[in-house]
């Protein structure tokens, strides 16, 4: 009688073996073993890919401080040029202030001068004239007369010159009426004048004047 053969121990099941039909797929078994070189290219490229990550990093930063940086320039140099507008202003303001204190001193102690000065510009106008009214500010008045008639005989006007005093008029102001035109001057109404055209010109030019230079690094 013949004895049974023993039987065998199954045979474990590797996962490394896919069977596609006919082709037999094998997975790769990971390397567990790597000589010296393989270390260290292995290394230089760890390194290499966080030292790319640190500068992208490094960049990204560098890219929102400089964004910061020109912003706040941008409002400085917004303010800069707010200050220096009002600078401008306050200046221009003085300076009317000033030329309207001397002008005044100066009208006050030559009241003449405004008519005489007309006048003589007017010498084409009223050289055929027969007779020149000028109304003036009572006070002084009869100086303001003798200065018309030494400004007519300086530009050989022949006609006559009529000094009528009318107190609704300042000192220095006057209105000329020769027939076929007329001349007037206050010096209220000029001042008040200069100075509506000063305020437009500064309100239009607002924060759009020539913009403030940027020194250069050189030098």
């Amino acid at each position: 009688m013949t004895s049974p053969a023993p039987a065998q121990s199954p045979a474990k099941f590797v996962f490394d073996t896919v069977f596609d039909g006919d082709a037999v797929i094998t997975t790769p078994r990971p390397k567990r073993l790597y000589t010296a070189e393989e270390v260290e290219a292995v290394r230089q490229r760890a390194f290499a890919e966080g030292e790319g990550s640190v500068v992208a990093a490094a960049e990204t930063e560098q890219a929102r401080a400089l964004a910061a940086i020109a912003e706040a320039a941008r409002d400085g140099l917004a303010a800069l040029a707010h200050a220096a507008h009002e600078h401008r202003s306050a200046s221009a303001r003085l300076a009317l202030t000033a030329a309207t204190k001397i002008a005044g001193a100066a009208l006050e102690r030559f009241p003449e001068a405004p008519a005489t000065a007309a006048i003589e510009a007017l010498a084409r106008e009223i050289e055929t004239a027969p007779r020149l009214v000028a109304r003036v500010a009572p006070e002084g008045s009869e100086r303001i007369a003798a200065a018309l008639e030494r400004a007519a005989q300086s530009i050989g006007f022949t006609g006559q010159i009529v000094v009528d005093p009318d107190p609704a008029l300042p000192p220095a102001a006057f209105g000329f009426d020769w027939g076929d035109g007329r001349a007037a001057f206050d010096p209220d109404a000029a001042i008040a004048r200069v100075t509506e055209a000063l305020e437009t010109a500064l309100a239009a030019e607002g924060l759009h004047a020539e913009s403030l230079p940027i020194p250069s690094r050189e030098g």
